[in-house]
């Protein structure tokens, strides 16, 4: 899992595409020792990545939900494909529901 910070309306930062290039180093082709490729590829299973970020908090203002925020944020994080966008609040949320269910 990748953690980064953001600042109230600053972007993700590189947490997407940091989690993106170390999974692109999991699937990979064998070559010889001359560097001709044998044919074989190579790969792992392919990680879950998770960038957690901000806080529901950032995406309110006097107590109110911003739904331009919010729609913003909505649509980056559903536009990214192979990386899952939470906010630590969801982080949170998921924890509890785990631990509550045993």
């Amino acid at each position: 899992m990748v953690a980064v910070g953001v600042d109230e309306g600053g972007p993700v930062g590189g947490g997407d595409a940091q989690g993106l290039r170390a999974c692109g180093r999991s699937v990979g082709r064998i070559y010889d020792d001359d560097g001709t490729p044998t044919g074989v590829e190579l790969s792992t299973t392919r990680p879950r990545q998770v960038v957690v970020i901000g806080s529901l908090r950032e995406f309110t203002h006097n107590g109110a939900v911003n739904p331009e925020k919010i729609n913003s944020f909505e649509l980056y994080r559903t536009s990214i494909q192979d990386v899952e966008i939470i906010t630590f609040d969801e982080l949170y949320q998921r924890a509890c529901f785990i631990v509550e269910d045993r």
